[in-house]
Formats: structure tokens, C-alpha cells, sequence
């Protein structure tokens, strides 16, 4: 007889949580946490469901903490806002932002409270290698971004392919500034980002393993996508240094794409000729594309994408194609 074995990201049809009970995290947090647990029988589910109770900024913000940065570095934050970027409707509360986040890493499916489980996770010291179809290729420590890089803070929306959504402001530099110190060729087509692979450090890596899935994360943009003006590396979040859970020490931010394209922690980037593989494109391929770019007529196989609601306020809003930024992207996707 032959069996199925279906791999840990197929969750039945049975197990999907209802949207209803994912989208109001405050009251249905307990209820939210109870389905994927019956779905996906993950152990110790108890020490999850106890700590349910509102945890206060001061402690969720201790959880995440980096390391300081140098004095000669700290003037970087807060950096100068750049004017162009509005979010045209309220920012999040940043209490909201640092503890309601997606880093599978460290909870896995069941929770979005990352920032209970980053506490191992080790930021410093920290490299990024440039490699790949250039000219030049690099390794830049954190000391050189903070020295060569010009930062500025960005008032971004940011939509998740979930439907949930906020207004944050991003302390960081323009990705196309990053990649023209290495000078592309001709050949490179496609920029690709691989996170941090540390499963001693990130507890769902080490419980997950190989086989199951395809750690690191891995996430890319055409070339062209990578050095529009909007793509943005981020290392601050209101005004200082990224919590673990928001990303430390550096992520990449396409503020028009869902936010699976948003990959935190990275440690590579590199130019290629080639489309690369891509985490949730190799997990689930008819749910999750490549392009990713935010359409509202454009649905999820099992939500719709027409409107969004507001970490915090729950406030729900039409969304609009390319999250609201087509004067800025929409020529990328002519014909």
C-alpha cells in the first residue's frame, strides 16, 4: 500500500484557522492559538495558551534588545525623515508593531508573538556579503553600513498577505545605494536575500529541521524592483535600532509587495542571471508567487485581498494596488 507523507506546511483544510477568528487578535487570541494547535499538535502548547496576558512595552522591548551601538554611531537614530513617504491614514502604536510580528523562525505557524522566543538569538557581530554578478563584490560588518550609508527614516504602510496591516517609520538607506557599491553587471537580472540560519539560536528551527522547511529563508526581486527608489534596507524602527523580533540587525523593506517579501535578518545578497528560489514560493507555490506585488482583485486561494484592517485599531480599509504606491512601481509591471 502507499502512503502519503505530507510535510509539516500542509495543514488541512479542517485546520486553517477561520480569517473571523485570526483577524481580532485582542479578543480571540486564546481561540486562535487553540486551532493551530488541534491542527498542528505542537508540543508544549500549554506554555503558549499561559501566556496569553498583555505584555507590557518595557518587557516586550527587554525581549528584543541588540546589543548598543557604538557611541561614535548612535547619532544615526533618530535619522531625518524624508518628506516624500506619507502614510495617509494614522501610524501603528509602536507597542503594536514590536509584539504582533511574523518570524517563523522563532514561533513557527502558531504564534505572532516572536518576541517571547528571540531571547538566544545573537545579532552581534553581524556581516552582509554582496556576491554574485558584480563587479565588486563585498562584505559589509554593521560598522561599515552605519559609516558609508546615508540613513533616513521612512513612513512606509505595510501590508500583510493576511490581510493585516500598519503605518510604521523605517530608519534605514535605499537598497539601490547599497548594491551600485558593488556595480552590477549587465547579467544580473534578479537580486536574491538569504537570512540568518541559526537553529541553536531561533527555537522553530531547531524543532523543524531539515526536510521540513527549507531554512534559511530566502526571499527576491528583479533587478529592476531592487533598485527602484522605494526598495529599502531597514536597521531602525521608531527612531532606533530594529528589535529582534521587528528583523535586527537588518532587513529588507518593498513597501508595495506583501510582507513575506520583506526578509528580516540578512546575512547575503546576491545578483544573479537566474529567478531565484524563494521560501514560500518553494513551501506553497499556488499560494504564494514570486512577484507578491499587493492587488486587491487579485485573491488569495483561501481569503479575499479586497481590504485590510490596522494592527491596534482593527480599523478595516480597501486595499489599493501596489499597497497605494503605483506612481512609484506601476511602470515596472507595464505589458
Amino acid at each position: 500500500m502507499n502512503h502519503l507523507l505530507r510535510k509539516i506546511w500542509h495543514v488541512p483544510e479542517h485546520a486553517h484557522t477561520p480569517e473571523s477568528v485570526y483577524q481580532n487578535r485582542k479578543s480571540h487570541r486564546r481561540e486562535f492559538l487553540k486551532l493551530m494547535g488541534y491542527g498542528l499538535g505542537i508540543a508544549g502548547f500549554a506554555d503558549l495558551l499561559s501566556g496569553c496576558e498583555q505584555a507590557t512595552q518595557e518587557e516586550i522591548e527587554q525581549a528584543g534588545a541588540v546589543e548598543p551601538l557604538p557611541e561614535a554611531l548612535q547619532s544615526v537614530y533618530p535619522a531625518k525623515r524624508n518628506e516624500a513617504f506619507k502614510y495617509g491614514r494614522p501610524e501603528t502604536a509602536e507597542i503594536e508593531a514590536e509584539e504582533f510580528t511574523n518570524f517563523y523562525e522563532f514561533t513557527g505557524p502558531t504564534s505572532k508573538e516572536a518576541w517571547k522566543y528571540v531571547g538566544k538569538f545573537q545579532t552581534t557581530p553581524w556581516a552582509v556579503s554582496i556576491e554574485g554578478d558584480c563587479a565588486k563584490p563585498r562584505t559589509f560588518d554593521l560598522d561599515d553600513l552605519y559609516r558609508e550609508m546615508q540613513f533616513e527614516e521612512r513612513a512606509y504602510r505595510h501590508r500583510c498577505v493576511e490581510t493585516w496591516a500598519m503605518c510604521v517609520p523605517w530608519t534605514g538607506f535605499p537598497l539601490a545605494s547599497l548594491l551600485k557599491l558593488v556595480e552590477p553587471k549587465p547579467s544580473a537580472k534578479y537580486v536574491a536575500f538569504e537570512t540568518f540560519n541559526k537553529p541553536q539560536e531561533a527555537p522553530y528551527m531547531e524543532k523543524s529541521g531539515p526536510g521540513t522547511w527549507p531554512w534559511p529563508y530566502t526571499e527576491g526581486l528583479t533587478i529592476q524592483e531592487a533598485m527602484n527608489e522605494l526598495a529599502f534596507i531597514a536597521t531602525g524602527l521608531y527612531g532606533k535600532p530594529l528589535l529582534k523580533q521587528n528583523g535586527a540587525p537588518i532587513r529588507l523593506v518593498v513597501p508595495w509587495k506583501y510582507g513575506f517579501k520583506s526578509g528580516k535578518s540578512i546575512v547575503k545578497i546576491k545578483l544573479t542571471a537566474e529567478q531565484p528560489a524563494t521560501f514560500w514560493n518553494t513551501v506553497n507555490p499556488g499560494e504564494y508567487g514570486f512577484v507578491a506585488n499587493v492587488n486587491p482583485d487579485q485573491p488569495h486561494p483561501r481569503w479575499s485581498q479586497r481590504t485590510e484592517w490596522m494592527l491596534g485599531t482593527e480599523k478595516r480599509y480597501d486595499t489599493k494596488i501596489y499597497n497605494g504606491y503605483g506612481e512609484y512601481v506601476g511602470g515596472l509591471y507595464t505589458g
